[in-house]
């Protein structure tokens, strides 16, 4: 039986695009019941899929804003409080890989913007939420690790870095705020069946990404009460 998210407010980062992660994990908290908040630095790819959320039946509100900086963060979260009374869920997928090559021709400015996209997203985000989840009573972060973190390819040095960084905010995190009642996991993905992964790398093993939600399901439900800091491989074989 699929988790039940009824009464409870998910906001979901990085929703801006059909086809890609965070649009299936916001479809996939709709359908179990819950109010969403969805953002996106793309505020009229966010306007998009806000209306085609919206005509699914499910109750959503949009914060567009460069969500690598505090400021967008903390608004996202305000349009929780605002327009749903609170916030119980917090799925921080907004990232992704930008650099691929060796790290010896890696430009500063690279660095600095994967990490960026990726962690400081990431740490912005649960800053401005965990308020409101202590406000609750507790609640949920599910943070976007990568599989690449346990198993390094070449060429993805950046990209690695970032993503180990995620897992060890994610641990960090979780064992500040236990007693408050505050989970906080990760996964890491595999790599998955999404638009652009389909047609950059035709030949690569892909999961789907309903695998990939049922998990995140997972970790911000009650089922997984006592699950917190823990990073979930979600890459079948690979």
């Amino acid at each position: 039986m699929p988790p039940e998210f009824r009464g409870k407010v998910a906001l979901v980062t990085g929703v801006g695009r059909v086809g890609q992660i965070g649009y299936a994990v916001a479809r996939g908290f709709g359908r179990a019941g819950a109010r969403l908040v969805i953002a996106d630095v793309n505020a009229a790819a966010l306007a998009e899929r806000a209306t085609e959320l919206a005509a699914e039946g499910w109750d959503v509100r949009s914060a567009a804003g460069d969500l690598t900086t505090p400021e967008a963060a903390r608004r996202a979260v305000a349009t929780a409080r605002e327009q749903f009374g609170g916030l119980d869920v917090v799925v921080n997928v907004a990232g992704g890989l930008l650099n691929y090559g060796s790290a010896l021709d890696l430009r500063p400015e690279q660095l600095d913007r994967e990490l960026a996209v990726n962690i400081k997203t990431t740490f912005y985000v649960s800053q401005a939420a965990i308020p409101a989840l202590l406000e609750r009573g507790g609640g949920a972060i599910v943070n976007f690790a990568s599989v690449a973190v346990f198993k390094p390819q070449s060429q993805m040095a950046s990209y690695i870095a970032a993503k180990s960084a995620v897992a060890g905010l994610t641990r960090a995190l979780a064992r500040e705020f236990r007693d408050g009642g505050v989970r906080v996991n990760a996964v890491a993905p595999g790599m998955m069946k999404t638009a652009d992964n389909v047609a950059q790398m035709k030949d690569a093993k892909v999961r789907w990404v309903d695998d990939l939600v049922s998990a995140v399901l997972y970790l911000a439900s009650d089922a997984a009460r006592a699950v917190t800091g823990d990073v979930l491989p979600v890459a079948g074989d690979v």
